[in-house]
């Protein structure tokens, strides 16, 4: 197989020829076909995640078939469609597994992170935590649905049911995000780095009424903010923006400081809450949603090697939408 691999934090991913891997009891093997660029990549390739194992094969976006089966599994089949997310492994016994919130689970393993992932043309998945796909759809078109739609579906939920949405940082998850909020009758308001017009004009050709700056004031009060962009200056300026009893929702695994704010912004029962990784049965809700819903998906085609090519792009944010490698 051919993968591509972080040795070192802070470093460019290496091209490397490997023994195609085997897949252990309760496992299964993949052949990639394709694998979302996600922003939670740059957070471990720029070692901001602490606990990452190395050498690793980043990669949590994963769509492909199954070449091989380890002993024991039952459920899947070779040649069957599948998607393998973030959340790899959990231990299913810790306190937060026995009480349904395995996103929380104390003894995880998370796919490109702390096991290999979907830079690379194989990848070995724990059977339980890969998704039938079925055949409707693209390879492309479906990976950034693996995390982008995912955590963007989990956010979505835990934001409430308020009509006025703010969505800030348009990017891979609030595109799809848009979309989702936008069949459930909410009105959605976009806000994206100062002056960034095509970002915006994109926000509006899915359904965003409004788009401006992070630090707009949008034209009415928001009922929820998502916060997606991985800076902590905007959480003051989202909870200013949500009316009395609002909440902001911080979607990312990892975020800048957040500066001092006065109390007077959360007061009023304002809440300010995070997301953290995801549920198998969010994948569950999420993925027999998404086709119902028609999702579309703006990708940006990069061939494995090009890997590098993608991070930096997807760093100085050069398209619009989600950025997905191909073998």
């Amino acid at each position: 197989m051919q993968a591509m691999i972080l040795r070192r934090p802070g470093t460019p991913l290496e091209w490397m020829e490997l023994p195609d891997p085997v897949p252990g009891p309760g496992e299964i093997r993949v052949k990639v076909s394709a694998c979302g660029v996600c922003r939670t990549d740059l957070h471990v390739i720029d070692g901001e995640l602490p606990g990452g194992k190395l050498p690793i094969i980043p990669g949590h976006e994963i769509v492909g078939r199954i070449d091989a089966l380890g002993e024991g599994v039952s459920g899947l089949a070779i040649g069957q469609r599948v998607g393998i997310p973030w959340l790899g492994h959990t231990c299913g016994t810790c306190f937060y597994c026995l009480g349904g919130a395995e996103n929380l689970c104390d003894r995880p393993l998370f796919t490109g992170y702390t096991r290999h992932g979907g830079y690379a043309t194989a990848a070995i998945a724990d059977a339980r935590y890969a998704f039938p796909l079925g055949e409707i759809g693209d390879d492309v078109a479906l990976a950034p649905l693996l995390c982008a739609g995912l955590i963007g579906w989990r956010s979505l939920v835990m934001a409430g049911e308020g009509k006025r949405l703010g969505l800030y940082g348009f990017g891979a998850a609030a595109h799809i995000v848009a979309q989702v909020a936008k069949w459930q009758g909410r009105r959605i308001f976009a806000f994206t780095q100062k002056d960034d017009r095509e970002t915006q004009d994109f926000a509006r050709s899915l359904g965003a009424e409004w788009a401006g700056g992070s630090e707009d004031n949008p034209p009415e009060v928001l009922d929820a903010a998502i916060i997606y962009a991985p800076v902590g200056a905007v959480v003051p300026l989202a909870l200013k923006a949500v009316r009395k009893g609002g909440r902001v929702v911080c979607a990312g695994i990892h975020m800048s400081t957040i500066p001092a704010f006065s109390y007077d912004l959360l007061w009023e029962e304002r809440q300010l809450v995070s997301v953290a990784n995801l549920t198998r049965q969010d994948g569950l809700d999420f993925l027999d949603l998404a086709p119902r819903i028609g999702v579309k998906t703006r990708t940006t085609v990069y061939k494995l090697r090009d890997a590098n090519r993608a991070l930096a792009d997807l760093r100085e944010g050069r398209f619009d939408g989600a950025a997905v490698l191909v073998p």
